[in-house]
């Protein structure tokens, strides 16, 4: 019964809705899907319409009512509710693999270099002198030595890079 009732309205249903959303501003989909829960919901409290075409079309016409109150009532967000400059769990997992995959390529420098990059990350914020101190070197030669580690690092970071951009 369900499912004659379904397949004697669907057309009439997609005509009604097609010609009801323009006027509305209502896409005709979703229009067509709330009739179809109304009808969903009447069979489940009252029965089958006595008069199916005509119940469709009232009720097509009810539901472009609401639609309009609906739009008419509600006022966009001058900004993103939740937007409060804060990152959200996927920018915060995003920015920990990266700060990972840093670390990781960082560690696989040669020679000095992990120190020399770990002290330059460092969020103590530490000075050329107290690098060089810490690492037993001039401080004249930290820029060049930080050049050679950064080319490096560049150069382990590159395929990992041009891998994850290939994607998607």
């Amino acid at each position: 019964m369900t499912h004659d009732l379904v397949s004697t309205l669907r057309p009439l249903l997609t005509a009604e809705t097609s010609a009801e959303a323009y006027a509305s501003g209502t896409d005709p989909g979703d229009l067509e899907q709330a009739v179809w829960l109304r009808l969903l919901e009447r069979l489940d409290s009252d029965g089958p319409p006595v008069d199916p075409q005509g119940w469709l079309r009232r009720t097509v016409r009810s539901e472009v009512r609401r639609s309009r109150r609906t739009t008419r009532l509600e006022r966009p967000y001058e900004t993103e509710p939740t937007d409060h400059g804060a990152p959200g769990p996927e920018q915060l997992a995003l920015a920990a693999a990266r700060r990972r995959t840093l670390r990781d390529a960082v560690r696989r420098l040669p020679g000095r270099c992990p120190r020399l990059m770990e002290a330059l990350l460092s969020p103590k914020d530490l000075t050329y002198r107290e690098i060089a101190g810490e690492l037993g070197m001039s401080q004249g030669s930290l820029g060049p030595e930080r050049s050679r580690c950064l080319g490096c690092l560049r150069r382990l970071l590159t395929p990992e890079v041009a891998a994850r951009g290939g994607r998607g």
